[in-house]
């Protein structure tokens, strides 16, 4: 009789299971036909029906779109300046007073007398000349940033500034060019785009001395009207909001700050666009150069980085960019140079990144 044997189970080993992940919809998915199933898909918008519709085979692939269109039709015989009324005109400008939301009445040059004198009535009906006013100091630091190539977050923060010097009726009688060019600096300030006196006085009619004055002015304006918004806010039992004031106090600009645009005015590279900086924080730590301008300090810091770096800068050429003299540059670099060791990186010479024997000789 034979003997049985009973059947070994193999046991699987067990199931490394992992929690469920909650749903998340996949970013990367796209939309494509299920009976043609082409990719790039031909998928056609019908917002008169308001259906998502396959080009190639007619399939109906989804319905209630919303349509972004205009909500009605231009009539071009209607319409003398071919203007789309879609979506009820332009947003409200937070920069300008009012509602902004007005009828004007239209008069061309064929027009009848009865609808000119309709249109001047009107026009002096909505006159506001502190809008008038508010536009053309918008227009002006508008050029004016164009003209120094500042950013635009710059000339919107010089508005607002504006704005709220006109609001209050501060400085009347200051010109609006010399309240312009102090909102620009401390905008440039305010968003971290450096800018000296003297950049800001190449492009304005307004002395160095008078822009100096006037920042010093505005900058004590904004200050105490910040602690009259924070003392009623405390008053009410609210919490101020630091960025609800439109202006932040800032330091002064340092060397640091100027180093970056003037490494890129003259062409240098991003090594020695850091070890000038590196050389402008170490000169501001030990002070070699106390006493000394930023904008002679960053000069005469990216004199020594450019030698050190083999690409080498003679005092003129940075004198151009930095608007400082070359004879500034050399007696600034001349003190810097009797204390190389301290403001160079001494990894940088180890590292054959710079080295001493390529800086000039200072007499």
């Amino acid at each position: 009789m034979a003997n049985l044997q009973s059947p070994v189970i193999a046991m699987s080993p067990p199931l490394d299971i992992k929690p469920q992940e909650p749903w998340r919809e996949n970013l990367t998915m796209h939309l494509i036909c299920k009976d043609c199933k082409e990719d790039p898909p031909n998928i056609v918008e019908d917002f008169a029906a308001g259906d998502t519709i396959c080009g190639s085979c007619g399939l109906v692939l989804g319905d209630r779109i919303v349509d972004t269109r205009s909500e009605w039709r231009t009539f071009t015989n209607d319409d003398q300046n071919n203007d789309d009324p879609s979506r009820v005109g332009d947003g409200a400008n937070p920069l300008l007073n009012g509602a902004q939301l007005q009828t004007g009445i239209a008069f061309s040059g064929g027009g009848s007398a009865k609808a000119r004198d309709l249109s001047r009535a009107q026009n002096k009906a909505t006159h506001d000349k502190a809008t008038k006013i508010l536009l053309a100091a918008y227009k002006e630091i508008g050029a004016l940033c164009d003209g120094m190539s500042i950013p635009k977050n710059v000339a919107d923060t010089a508005k607002h500034l504006f704005k709220i010097v006109q609001d209050e009726g501060a400085f009347r009688g200051k010109s609006q060019e010399t309240v312009v060019a102090g909102c620009i600096f401390i905008a440039c300030r305010q968003c971290k785009v450096p800018r000296t006196f003297r950049e800001v006085f190449s492009i304005t009619k307004v002395s160095k001395p008078e822009i100096g004055r006037i920042f010093k002015h505005l900058e004590k304006f904004f200050g105490e009207r910040n602690e009259k918004l924070k003392a009623s806010v405390v008053e009410g039992g609210g919490v101020p909001d630091p960025n609800g004031t439109g202006f932040t106090n800032v330091d002064s600009t340092t060397p640091k700050d100027l180093c970056t645009r003037f490494c890129n005015l003259l062409n240098l590279s991003n090594k020695c666009t850091t070890m000038s900086e590196d050389i402008a924080l170490k000169t501001e730590a030990t002070g070699v150069l106390a006493g000394r301008s930023p904008i002679s300090t960053a000069a005469a810091c990216i004199f020594m980085a450019s030698h050190l770096a083999g690409e080498s800068r003679n005092a003129k050429d940075v004198s151009n960019i930095a608007g400082v003299s070359d004879g500034t540059i050399r007696n600034a670099y001349k003190i810097m140079y009797g204390r190389k060791e301290e403001l160079v990186r001494p990894e940088w010479i180890a590292e054959g990144r710079a080295d001493f024997k390529r800086l000039p000789i200072a007499n």
